[in-house]
């Protein structure tokens, strides 16, 4: 055997997650998150951690929805998003020409995007969707709140997307035609 394929020989060993020499087997890599799923435990750390670190500490299965709001609160102070309040001149700007004192916020968008990720690790980990406390009523009301408030702060509103909707057509087949309910050729 050469000195070249045997350094192979080890490459390929290596790869395999298997050294020769030792006669032990590694085990093998753990699969590698999404980075939804990545993003997720992340967040459920962080969640975690700051639920211990509160004084006293709290317990996931104590957790209540005025946990998570105090968190979604104590998260803006590392907001990125310029909030005009009300008072300010560049209030209802949408692009403001001049620096100001106003507080840097966390984007509405982000935090919706943070309680979906939660809601789904919370029953991940054993909760029962009943008493998810990401789920509470004041969870969405309180987003409804920061995204209404962030809207008329920039002077754009948000706008919910409409679906579209399907136009039916008198010369396909109506099992051609899924989800679409017909009277005389026209929808409903």
């Amino acid at each position: 055997m050469n000195v070249n394929s045997s350094a192979t020989m080890m490459s390929n060993d290596v790869a395999e997650g298997s050294i020769r020499s030792s006669g032990e087997q590694q085990p093998p890599p753990a699969p590698t998150l999404s980075r939804y799923e990545s993003q997720k435990r992340r967040d459920w750390n962080t969640f975690g951690q700051y639920l211990k670190n509160q004084r006293p500490p709290v317990s996931v299965s104590q957790c209540n929805c005025n946990h998570v709001l105090e968190f979604l609160q104590y998260l803006d102070q590392f907001g990125k998003t310029k909030v005009h309040l009300q008072g300010c001149v560049f209030f209802g700007q949408p692009d403001p020409p001049a620096p100001c004192t106003c507080p840097l916020k966390q984007a509405w968008g982000s935090l919706d995007a943070l309680i979906g990720r939660l809601r789904a690790a919370y029953e991940e980990h054993g909760g029962s969707p009943e008493s998810n406390p990401f789920a509470n009523g004041s969870i969405r009301m309180y987003l409804r709140k920061v995204k209404d408030c962030q809207a008329k702060a920039r002077g754009i509103p948000y706008k919910k997307k409409k679906k579209k909707k399907k136009i039916v057509n008198p010369h396909k087949p109506q099992e051609d035609q899924l989800n679409v309910h017909t009277s005389n050729n026209s929808v409903i």
